[in-house]
């Protein structure tokens, strides 16, 4: 009998002190919470960066279509055989008719993204702000929320245009420099800066595009990727050791003979924001190293973009028809053109040619 009293005695008595502990332990779990979130960022853009890399884990890549779609089906068998369609590490490249448009809308627009564009419209550049800005509205992430993030010299000069809902202009103010060397080349700066200061609160994704350009045909959410870069017009069908990269070794951007992937063009790269983030920052860096050494890279920002794709390749490539090259004109592999740098005298437009 005493045998039968002390078993649920015991048992209670054990049950409470685990109840204790595991209120004393949420109790602390809590105050650590708390702790954790007032704390106060050691250096510039560490809290923001910790909260978009959480972001970035907690990411859905799922890739869910909504029922009852009807759309093409696709063949494993049948296809353009006149490009490559996939890379060598398996990140997809976009042409016309690799994709289907109302498939991947249906997939994307329920997500609510918005997508920050860069682009700078500095000294005579500003000329070409209206038309790209005019035809972005008939062509770039149509239904989508997109920021327009527009670096000028020439603030009042930014012309007013009739933005679909959901879409907003943002102008920055930034110095007219004396080469357009100096311009191209402080851009991967100040993408970090308006980052670190406005766009990680803002948006999902961020293509940095150059304003020379305008858009004829559909530049969607098919181009929606980690990391994304785009092949240069001039380039797609040329062997690696015909690319300019930068071939000094005592520059950061130094790339061999006889290694490379693609030439990417530097007027258009993206993708999350975290992940262009490290992009423009480490880019920056490198930068700054080969002035301290009096070196400017071949091509500048597009010599050390080339050499950071080759080391962190892109999750997804764009083909030429996201950025095509009027001068070139259309070949026979370009079955749409999608934007397109205009025609242009560059002596004219440039600062110091």
């Amino acid at each position: 009998m005493s045998c039968y009293i002390r078993s649920p005695t015991l048992a209670l008595y054990m049950g409470l002190t685990i109840l204790g502990i595991i209120l004393a332990f949420g109790l602390y779990a809590t105050n650590l919470r708390c702790s954790i979130s007032n704390i106060q960022p050691t250096s510039h853009g560490k809290t923001w960066w910790t909260q978009r890399e959480d972001l970035s884990r907690k990411r859905s890549w799922n890739v869910e279509s909504p029922e009852r779609l009807l759309y093409k089906q696709p063949s494993a068998t049948r296809g353009g055989s006149d490009v490559m369609a996939v890379t060598p590490w398996l990140a997809p490249i976009i042409w016309e008719e690799t994709f289907n448009p109302e498939l991947v809308d249906a997939i994307y627009k329920p997500m609510n993204l918005t997508i920050a564009t860069t682009v700078f419209a500095v000294g005579k550049y500003i000329r070409f702000l209206g038309e790209f800005l005019e035809t972005a509205e008939k062509h770039f992430m149509v239904d989508f929320k997109v920021h327009y993030h527009i670096f000028t010299d020439q603030p009042q000069e930014v012309p007013a245009v009739n933005l679909a809902a959901g879409r907003k202009i943002f102008v920055h103010q930034v110095p007219k420099l004396d080469r357009w060397q100096d311009i191209s080349a402080s851009r991967m700066q100040m993408i970090q800066t308006i980052i670190e200061e406005q766009v990680h609160r803002e948006a999902d994704y961020i293509y940095c595009q150059d304003v020379d350009a305008k858009f004829h045909f559909r530049w969607g959410a098919e181009t929606l990727d980690r990391l994304v870069g785009q092949i240069h017009p001039w380039y797609y069908d040329l062997s690696r050791d015909q690319f300019t990269y930068e071939r000094r070794p005592e520059s950061t951007a130094y790339i061999p003979s006889g290694v490379g992937d693609f030439y990417y063009i530097g007027a258009m790269f993206g993708g999350t924001v975290e992940d262009v983030y490290r992009l423009v920052k480490k880019c920056h860096e490198n930068i700054e190293a080969d002035k301290a050494k009096g070196i400017e890279a071949a091509w500048q920002e597009e010599s050390h973009l080339n050499w950071y794709l080759l080391h962190n390749k892109p999750s997804k490539v764009l083909s030429p028809e996201y950025m095509w090259d009027d001068q070139r004109g259309k070949t026979e592999v370009m079955r749409v053109i999608r934007l397109s740098q205009i025609l242009k005298n560059y002596g004219e437009v440039r600062e110091n040619v």
